[in-house]
């Protein structure tokens, strides 16, 4: 799939002089609650009004949505306020009941774009639409099968693309309910800048307090929108509860959050970041050299290894390690995340280098 500069074309068109936001309850659960909701966001940045109408739950017995019943508030909300409907769809099934419904925007959630033969089969569905369409990373951390999904939708003859970035599952708990993994979302950016990238910090944080920083932290790195669930009573939602925010809460939100520009053409700005990106290039080479000779010690131990007959993973040394450069970067400002990060893929770099040598 080739750059296209007509996947930007739809977001121009609402000549908008801020991000674009998409906001609304994580589900439709009444006709009362999508009105209030949609009226209560009707004078504000907001273009776009979401709602969950059929909700997948991790596992069953939880509210799982009123269903197509749901689509005729929507339809409602729309009609009295002006904004833009959006929901998601998992199937052809649900495709054809939103363009019955004149629903505007489509998103594939996190749990089918995982299953091509799903966006396949919502891609046949779509054909040659002009709604806007959506594609949710998978929740998996794989850059591939996101792109293999904006393809198949591409494939189809739908112009009106854009990506949500929602964050990926992860074993491990962190402080995020899924780990946003920024680099995977700036490398689908980089491979197709013109293609609209909106970030979705609600499911990213699963919690609240957190919304405004993460928000904060794609608008910095040029994001073009964000997703934000928004409940009238969010602490009796029927579903996500903990990250939804009010309406109230959520205009306030856009007047704390900054718009960065994407540069500066000040000559002193120009010059200023020539010289510290000079300064980043020359640390960069000298990181290089250390990990290289680095992996030349690497190797004499592996060496070493194969002439005792010893194993080559380590544990005891291995935690030792990750220990001591935790704290001494801690010292050094750096987030205990980040030196995890780091050392694990050095030493799996390691054991990479030892494999080849006892091997050869």
């Amino acid at each position: 799939m080739e750059n296209k500069k007509e996947f930007r074309t739809w977001l121009d068109d609402f000549q908008l002089k801020h991000p674009l936001v998409i906001a609304g309850p994580c589900s439709a659960e009444t006709e009362e609650q999508v009105l209030q909701i949609a009226t209560e966001l009707k004078n504000s940045d907001v273009t776009i009004f979401r709602a969950g109408i059929w909700k997948p739950r991790t596992r069953p017995g939880g509210f799982e949505g009123v269903g197509a019943v749901g689509l005729k508030w929507l339809q409602k909300a729309k009609e009295a306020t002006g904004l833009l409907m959006a929901i998601e769809v998992a199937s052809a099934a649900h495709v054809k009941l939103a363009l019955e419904h004149d629903i505007d925007v489509l998103w594939i959630g996190a749990r089918t774009t995982v299953n091509p033969f799903a966006v396949q089969e919502i891609a046949d569905a779509l054909e040659g639409t002009d709604k806007i369409v959506l594609l949710k990373n998978p929740v998996n951390p794989d850059l591939s099968l996101w792109i293999g999904g904006l393809e198949r939708l591409y494939n189809a003859n739908i112009k009106k693309l854009g990506v949500i970035h929602r964050g990926f599952s992860t074993y491990e708990k962190t402080k995020f309910r899924n780990n946003p993994e920024w680099q995977i979302a700036i490398d689908l950016q980089n491979r197709f800048p013109d293609l609209p990238l909106i970030c979705d910090p609600s499911h990213i944080t699963g919690k609240r307090s957190m919304i405004q920083e993460v928000a904060q932290q794609a608008l910095d790195l040029n994001y073009d929108g964000l997703m934000i669930e928004t409940h009238c009573d969010p602490d009796h939602a029927w579903s996500d509860a903990a990250q939804q925010i009010t309406p109230t809460v959520l205009k306030q939100l856009f007047l704390d959050l900054k718009v960065r520009k994407t540069t500066d053409e000040a000559n002193d700005y120009n010059q200023r970041m020539h010289t510290l990106r000079m300064q980043i290039d020359g640390y960069d080479e000298k990181l290089l050299e250390i990990i290289g000779k680095r992996m030349q010690i690497v190797d004499q131990i592996g060496l070493l290894k194969k002439e005792k007959n010893v194993a080559i993973l380590q544990n005891q040394r291995w935690n030792a390690i990750l220990h001591k450069m935790t704290i001494e970067g801690k010292e050094m400002g750096l987030s205990p995340d980040f030196i995890m990060q780091l050392f694990k893929a050095i030493h799996q770099e390691s054991i990479s280098h030892q494999e080849k040598v006892m091997n050869n």
